[in-house]
């Protein structure tokens, strides 16, 4: 069964580069897509380019009560408040979802918050690129990539079956189910970790005449170091103790490598490598 048919009218609050990407692959797809920013120069952006079929730059209850699905791209605290704020606005029945990159703090605060009639599905796309803004969407990013629910007690079949299909039309290629924890734990280690590897990188010796001299190892592993501050100081705060728990376990790991070296143990890095290059194939699979 279709659970989002091209009737539902579908809502983005925030459109940055991953809201603004929803956008552009829904209205392609055929869906009636509106918006919600506070910047007008976004929100005129994304209607002269056909991204959005309508947009506000003020939430209004008659304009956000015409929508069956709301995505929320927000910051977590901003998301948060939003509900707290406006959530009578919403229509009974709605179904609502997000693109947090934390889960287990989040999802408990809305569903603590949340009205009884509006079913709240969390979801992360593990997509993105090191730019910002509607002027950068591009639903593209979507192609292939991985995409997470972290469904809770109380979500219905629909919900999450409307949200699977939400990431279906947008083009992700591996749907997966995670509980909150679980999501929190691989996130910590799989985007969290690897953005404090980049920014430690950056930050410990001067580059500005490094550039001259670099190969592409460098460039590829620190691509990801051109961070907002804004966002991801606050998902690293609201997933401070699992991402405090990767950090020592990736610690130990270089110390194990350092300490073989120091020692001349070729044999130990050698492992090391061999480890390496076996569990790289994996993603070199997908």
């Amino acid at each position: 069964m279709n659970y989002l048919t091209k009737d539902k009218k579908i809502l983005i609050v925030g459109l940055g580069l991953i809201g603004g990407s929803y956008a552009d692959g829904l209205s392609r797809a055929g869906y009636e897509v509106g918006a919600i920013d506070s910047s007008a120069d976004s929100i005129e952006y994304a209607l002269a380019k056909g991204i959005i079929e309508s947009g506000a730059c003020e939430v209004k209850e008659d304009y956000v009560r015409r929508f069956d699905l709301i995505v929320f791209a927000l910051y977590p605290h901003v998301f948060v408040d939003w509900i707290a704020r406006y959530q009578d606005y919403i229509k009974s029945g709605a179904v609502i979802s997000d693109v947090t990159g934390v889960k287990l703090s989040i999802v408990g605060r809305i569903k603590a918050i949340l009205r009884k009639d509006i079913e709240f599905v969390p979801a992360h796309p593990m997509a993105g690129r090191e730019v910002y803004g509607v002027r950068n969407a591009d639903c593209g990013i979507f192609r292939d990539a991985n995409f997470i629910i972290t469904p809770t007690e109380g979500n219905s079949q629909t919900g999450i079956s409307r949200v699977r299909e939400l990431a279906g039309v947008l083009g992700f290629k591996n749907i997966v189910e995670l509980t909150p924890e679980r999501h929190d734990e691989m996130v910590g280690f799989l985007s969290q970790l690897t953005h404090c590897i980049a920014v430690a990188l950056m930050t410990c010796k001067e580059s500005e005449h490094l550039v001259e001299y670099t190969g592409d190892s460098f460039r590829d592993l620190t691509r990801i170091a051109r961070i907002n501050e804004e966002m991801w100081s606050e998902l690293f705060l609201d997933n401070k103790d699992e991402l405090l728990s990767q950090m020592d376990l990736f610690l130990r790991n270089f110390e194990t490598l350092r300490d073989a070296l120091a020692d001349g143990d070729s044999e130990r890095m050698k492992e090391m490598m061999r480890l390496s290059t076996y569990r790289r194939g994996f993603f070199d699979k997908k």
